[in-house]
């Protein structure tokens, strides 16, 4: 009777641990925490310029002297495109041979780069700058983490997490993590996907060198530990169930 009584128990047990991952897992949206809700602030979206950096590889194009314009065939590999940018923030180019773009937006290097050539008696230059290695990265519950190129400079939220492959069954939806680098400082903010302001939040604009973190939920720690005891379930389960047979056995001669 107590070997009978022992393998219900642990029947009831592994009954429970299931319908408990399937409730959670699949009503996620409901779960509400204050914690969440109080990181979901009214989204502001602040006039944005990227801005040139060591070691960015960057396209000039010169439209009524292409000669001194950059290589930038389409037929080219996108890290063989364009001119890298010094460690100490220069580019050099034909004539003018050094320039400091690094700290400048786009149009600033344009405009750095016309005015340096009309030293030289060029002043019909037209200059294109465009800055090849936009990217944004995301990582944590998703299908596919990694860099995510902006060829546009910025993409919606939903946008990037799309081009990841989709959030995965143990992505917390409630509670994603955006790193922001705006010159020396880095900015974090959480948000939320399924709150109140969640249509607002899925076109938040992610820039260049943006990071996303996706934060797995509770359900990912318990199937952990699930997975860890499920050998050892197992192994009792083997065992208790010879002993359980002879016990139905001798009770039926009875």
């Amino acid at each position: 009777m107590k070997h009978e009584l022992l393998i219900l128990s642990m029947g009831l047990l592994m009954v429970g641990c299931t319908s408990q991952e399937e409730y959670i897992l699949f009503n996620q949206t409901n779960i509400t925490t204050p914690k969440a809700q109080a990181t979901v602030a009214k989204l502001k979206i602040p006039k944005y310029e990227y801005k040139i950096a060591s070691h960015d590889r960057i396209s000039i194009t010169m439209y009524n002297h292409p000669e001194y314009g950059t290589t930038s065939a389409s037929s080219q590999k996108e890290d063989t495109r364009g001119i890298l940018v010094t460690s100490s923030g220069y580019i050099s180019l034909p004539l003018i041979k050094r320039v400091r773009v690094a700290g400048l937006t786009q149009n600033q290097a344009k405009d750095k780069i016309e005015k340096a050539y009309h030293k030289f008696n060029i002043t019909d230059a037209e200059v294109y700058v465009e800055v090849l290695n936009k990217r944004a990265y995301i990582t944590g519950e998703v299908n596919n983490p990694g860099e995510i190129p902006l060829f546009n400079e910025r993409l919606a939220l939903m946008q990037v997490i799309a081009t990841a492959g989709g959030l995965t069954d143990a992505a917390n939806r409630q509670a994603i993590v955006i790193l922001q680098k705006r010159g020396n400082e880095i900015h974090t903010k959480t948000v939320d996907l399924t709150g109140p302001d969640s249509l607002k939040v899925a076109n938040l604009m992610i820039h260049p060198n943006d990071t996303i973190y996706v934060t797995p939920n509770n359900m990912k720690s318990f199937n952990t530990g699930v997975s860890e005891v499920s050998p050892s379930v197992g192994l009792i389960g083997s065992v208790v169930s010879p002993v359980a047979s002879l016990s139905y056995l001798f009770d039926s001669t009875k």
